[in-house]
C-alpha cells in the first residue's frame, strides 16, 4: 500500500456500473463472515477473493469481488448489480452489528487489456493494489483480473478531475471485458439469473467464490450437501452463437438435454453465451429455439483467487433442485 499519489495507470477503457460497496466498523468482518458464502478470514489486508451472498435455499442473489483493505474496511465490488439496492437489503441484517454499509456512488471503474504491470500497477493474483489519500483513505485499488487472457481493473473512489476517468463508457471495451468473464466462466448475472441458480449450478468452485468448511451462512447447508453429496447434475456450458439471445432462453441438444441462457456478450461478430445445462455435455447439435447453430466451446481456466473452496470433480446423479430444503 502506498500513500502518496501515483502516477496515472495505463487503463484506456471506463467500464459501466462501478457498483461499490463498503462496510466498515469493529464488526465489517465478522458481518462479512456470517453473511457471504467465502471465508473472508482467509484474506490478510490487501488481498481478494470472489464472493456471494445467497438466499436462504442456497440461490445466488449477488458475486462479486471481495477485498480487505484492513481490519476494519471491505469494499465490495459488483460487476453487474444496483450498489444501493444491495446495501440496503444488506442493512436489514445489520442488527446490532457495529458495521456501516455504504454505496459509493462517486466510484470510477477503469479497465485495461493488459497485465497489471504492463498497466503501470504492482497488483498480482489475489493481491491488490491499495493507494490511499492525506487522510488515509482509499482513493484507488488495482485488481489483477488475469486469466486465461491478462486484464487489469481499477476502482477510483471518485474521478480524479483530471478528465481521464470522466470519459464516456467505452461499448466495445465494456463488450469485450464481458465476453471475456463468460469465456472464463464468471457469470454476469441479470433478471432471471439472480435467485434462480446454486453456485454449483453457474460452476462457482471453479472461481472457489464459496467455502464449504466455514461456519453458518445464508444456504449454506444447501450448498455443503451438494458438494459433498455431489447433487449438481447441472453446470455452467459455454456457447458461440452468430445470432443473439436473451438470458433466460433455451438452447437443446438432438439427444433432447436443454440448457438455459444465464448470460450473453458479443465480441468480434459473434456471442458468448454462458448456460446452466447437463455438467455431462458430450451431446451433439445444439441450437437456440429458432434453429441457430450453438458451438459448444471450454471454459478458460485461471480467473479463481486462492481463497475458497478448491473446483471438485463433478458428479451426476440427483439435481439438488430435487432435495427438500430444512
Amino acid at each position: 500500500m502506498t500513500i502518496k499519489p501515483e502516477p496515472a495507470l495505463n487503463l484506456p477503457h471506463r467500464l459501466e456500473n462501478p457498483g461499490l460497496v463498503q462496510l466498515s466498523g469493529r464488526d465489517a468482518l465478522s458481518f462479512a463472515q456470517s453473511q457471504f458464502a467465502n471465508d473472508v478470514t482467509q484474506l490478510a489486508d490487501g488481498q481478494w477473493q470472489w464472493n456471494l451472498w445467497l438466499s436462504a435455499k442456497g440461490r445466488v442473489l449477488a458475486l462479486f469481488a471481495l477485498v480487505r483493505l484492513d481490519a476494519q474496511t471491505l469494499l465490495l465490488w459488483l460487476p453487474d448489480l444496483d450498489a444501493e439496492s444491495l446495501a440496503g437489503q444488506l442493512q436489514r441484517f445489520r442488527f446490532r452489528s457495529k458495521v456501516e454499509i455504504g454505496a459509493l456512488g462517486e466510484a470510477v471503474c477503469r479497465a485495461g487489456f493488459e497485465s497489471p504491470e504492463r498497466c503501470g500497477s504492482c497488483a498480482s493474483g489475489d493481491l491488490a493494489q491499495i493507494e490511499r489519500d492525506a487522510t488515509g483513505n482509499w482513493s484507488r485499488i488495482t485488481l489483477d483480473m488475469g486469466g486465461a487472457v491478462p486484464r487489469t481493473l481499477c476502482l477510483l473512489s471518485r474521478s480524479d478531475g483530471s478528465g481521464a476517468t470522466d470519459a464516456e463508457s467505452d461499448g466495445a471495451a465494456n463488450a469485450r471485458w464481458r465476453a471475456l468473464d463468460i469465456a472464463h466462466g464468471l457469470p454476469r448475472l441479470r433478471g432471471e439469473g439472480l435467485d434462480a441458480f446454486t453456485p454449483q449450478m453457474l460452476g462457482l468452485e471453479r472461481l472457489r467464490a464459496f467455502s464449504v468448511k466455514k461456519g453458518c451462512y445464508p444456504g449454506q447447508e444447501i450448498v455443503a450437501r451438494t458438494h459433498f453429496l455431489g447433487q449438481a447434475k447441472r453446470g455452467p456450458l459455454r456457447f458461440a452463437l452468430q445470432q443473439r439471445v436473451e438470458a433466460g432462453a433455451r438452447l437443446g441438444a438432438e439427444s433432447g438435454e436443454s440448457a438455459q441462457v444465464v448470460s450473453v456478450a458479443e465480441s468480434h461478430g459473434r456471442f458468448e453465451v454462458l448456460a446452466v445445462g447437463p455438467r455431462e455435455a458430450a451431446a451433439p447439435g445444439w441450437r437456440t429455439e429458432s434453429g441457430c447453430e450453438a458451438e459448444l466451446l471450454a471454459l478458460l481456466d485461471g480467473l479463481a483467487r486462492p481463497a475458497g473452496t478448491p473446483a471438485a470433480p463433478w458428479h451426476d446423479s440427483a439435481d439438488a433442485d430435487d432435495q427438500p430444503v430444512r
